[in-house]
């Protein structure tokens, strides 16, 4: 049911009082006092409180308060949390909040700097990947190895694997490095019940046969562990295709993640750079 306007009001006077109406909610809007934490709250699914962590967290700007002692908040505060929730995907909760609470601070250059940051790491997670796919994409179908008679620690094979000297023939490499990658947490050969020698089997030959890809790619050992513990989580290669895909597939969704977060975070620079402006225009007037 609507609710018609006295008939001793004129509509020109109507119309300025929808004007006087119109401009005291937007001077409010600007000053934030018509922005409550529910207010920035509801639009993205927040609860209040977290609203006043952000704030305390510095990935607000400060809010005025009422002389209540309520919070007031302004639209530069809601652009301020569209920033920081468009940065989250791609940089991850703490580097997100060191960005906001950089930018709040003035020091846009620190707020840079973990960007570039954030851009050497995808950019390092990408070059990994595809170090990775390039040494499955160099290893040839193994086959199980067969049992054989037992024989030195150079011999062909044991019982349930092959020994260190023919593994190293195979790689191309001396026995001693194998050692060295077994210290390294890289294999686990078996030992021979019997003598004692180390047995390599097929697993361990696939992981031999991928550090040998990877190092020489150029990756330390260091570098490779990781990479071979998500082989043996896998079950093997095959079922690691998949975890690569999966793998791009999240490198792809960062980099739009980042770039999005980016735009944002532009316009939030922006609106600062107007409300400065602005709040130094009203202090020389």
């Amino acid at each position: 049911m609507s609710v018609a306007m006295p008939s001793t009001l004129s509509l020109n006077l109507r119309w300025k009082l929808f004007r006087a109406i119109v401009g005291f909610v937007g001077r409010n809007l600007q000053s934030g006092e018509r922005l409550r934490p529910i207010d920035l709250a509801r639009g993205h699914g927040l609860s209040t409180q977290a609203i006043r962590n952000y704030e305390e967290a510095g990935i607000l700007p400060a809010a005025d308060r009422t002389p209540n002692g309520y919070r007031t908040y302004t639209p530069l505060h809601a652009r301020a949390l569209r920033a920081f929730l468009a940065l989250l995907p791609g940089h991850g909760h703490p580097t997100a909040t060191a960005i906001m609470r950089a930018v709040n601070e003035g020091a846009a250059d620190e707020a840079f700097r973990l960007i570039d940051e954030s851009h050497a790491q995808l950019l390092d997670d990408r070059r990994t990947l595809q170090a990775v796919e390039h040494a499955l994409r160099g290893l040839e179908p193994t086959e199980p190895p067969r049992p054989g008679p037992a024989s030195g620690p150079h011999g062909a094979s044991g019982p349930d694997g092959a020994f260190i000297g023919s593994l190293a023939e195979k790689l191309g490499i001396r026995p001693a490095t194998l050692r060295k990658w077994e210290r390294a947490g890289l294999l686990s050969p078996d030992r021979d019940p019997r003598t004692g020698y180390r047995v390599y089997d097929e697993a361990d030959v696939r992981d031999a046969r991928l550090t040998h890809q990877l190092r020489r790619g150029g990756y330390l050992l260091e570098q490779i562990a990781p990479l071979i513990d998500q082989v043996r989580t896998a079950g093997g290669l095959e079922p690691l295709e998949t975890a690569l895909d999966d793998w791009r597939g999240r490198l792809a969704a960062r980099g739009r993640a980042m770039l999005s977060g980016a735009a944002e975070l532009e316009t939030y620079l922006g609106e600062r750079r107007r409300d400065q402006r602005r709040q130094a225009s009203r202090t020389a007037g």
